[in-house]
């Protein structure tokens, strides 16, 4: 686990491409906070482009990507944010050596996140994926208590999502082969990952739900396995429109010394979202340990996107040798995410015929 406190100390410019939800609702909103300098964007629909530029002040829009990278200065960082099957087309058109930020997932499938690697590595393009979770407030906070010591070492993480995701409002989700793993779950996977490491192997289940049969899978059970001694599930359920009061969200690291249960909010009712919760127990000898509450300035959105930029620009800066996020580092989440759906489509061990 690397742990890279923000900011860069220099604003380099940002230029992106594509202005769908994501950037008007997550990226630039967080770009907004940090003081980050967006000078450019663009879009396959030039109007959306023109809307976006008009909403937060971005002085160009262009109507190729090919206007774009002839405007760029050599500095500049490209965000891309656009459909996993337009990531090699856009890469391709992008110069050698550039820095790029790349929307998760890391392509659709684990030959996709492979083909984008070669590239990167061929164009010698300093590439990072915004698997922007490692990066929430709450996250860094609990970095920040690993960093020190204060939690002793990691031996238990549970992530449990139980509420009702309108998955409707993505439409291309409808035909997707591939939902809740590939496009939720793996934020949880690239976190586990991002605190304890690679896992010896991955078991899974994901299944649809009768209530969104047109979906291919909406509900997950996944274990990383971390040998005997160490825990870590990831438990969602996308389908329970039950009301709010039981819907729940949270993410508990247990360690020798402490633990940690984040309740996070950005999920509950969604897209309203509600208030985050930080609550942790450090063990003293001699003391009786009690749980601890901690305010936390910032959440997931927009908050968490701050980071995925930052070291994108560390790293063109030269602060850090490579960003914590590279494609380098993230082919492994895609690895996991893949062994995930191996483990969910060969199935579990049948029963032995009856004594």
């Amino acid at each position: 686990m690397q742990y890279n406190k923000p900011l860069s100390s220099k604003q380099l410019p940002i230029y992106i491409i594509g202005a769908g939800s994501i950037i008007n609702a997550a990226h630039l909103p967080a770009y907004q906070i940090a003081g980050f300098t967006v000078l450019g964007i663009y879009d396959i629909d030039h109007t959306k482009a023109v809307a976006t530029a008009a909403n937060f002040n971005i002085p160009h829009v262009f109507f190729s990507v090919e206007e774009m990278v002839k405007h760029a200065p050599a500095n500049a960082v490209f965000d891309v944010a656009v459909p996993g099957s337009q990531t090699i087309p856009i890469l391709n058109q992008l110069p050698e050596g550039a820095t790029v930020l790349l929307q998760k997932p890391m392509g659709e499938n684990y030959t996709a996140a492979k083909e984008i690697l070669d590239l990167t590595r061929q164009k010698k393009i300093r590439a990072g994926i915004n698997f922007q979770l490692r990066y929430a407030p709450y996250i860094l906070a609990v970095k920040d208590l690993i960093h020190k010591g204060l939690l002793g070492e990691l031996n238990d993480i549970e992530i449990n999502v139980n509420v009702y995701t309108p998955w409707h409002i993505w439409d291309f989700l409808q035909a997707a082969p591939r939902v809740e793993i590939l496009y939720h779950s793996i934020h949880y996977i690239d976190l586990v990952r991002n605190l304890l490491g690679n896992p010896q192997s991955v078991y899974a289940k994901t299944t649809k739900h009768p209530a969104m049969p047109q979906l291919s899978s909406v509900r997950s059970n996944i274990i990383m396995d971390y040998g005997d001694m160490i825990r870590a599930n990831i438990l969602t359920n996308h389908c329970h429109n039950y009301g709010i009061p039981k819907q729940q969200s949270y993410i508990k690291i247990e360690g020798s010394k402490g633990a940690v249960i984040i309740n996070f909010g950005a999920l509950i009712n969604y897209p309203r979202g509600a208030a985050d919760s930080f609550e942790f127990i450090l063990l003293e000898e001699g003391k009786e340990a009690q749980w601890q509450k901690k305010e936390i300035e910032g959440s997931w959105f927009p908050h968490a996107f701050i980071g995925s930029m930052d070291q994108m620009m560390q790293a063109a800066e030269g602060k850090i040798e490579q960003p914590d996020n590279s494609v380098e580092d993230c082919i492994d989440t895609m690895a996991c995410m893949e062994a995930a759906y191996k483990s969910s489509e060969e199935g579990g061990v049948p029963l032995p015929p009856p004594a």
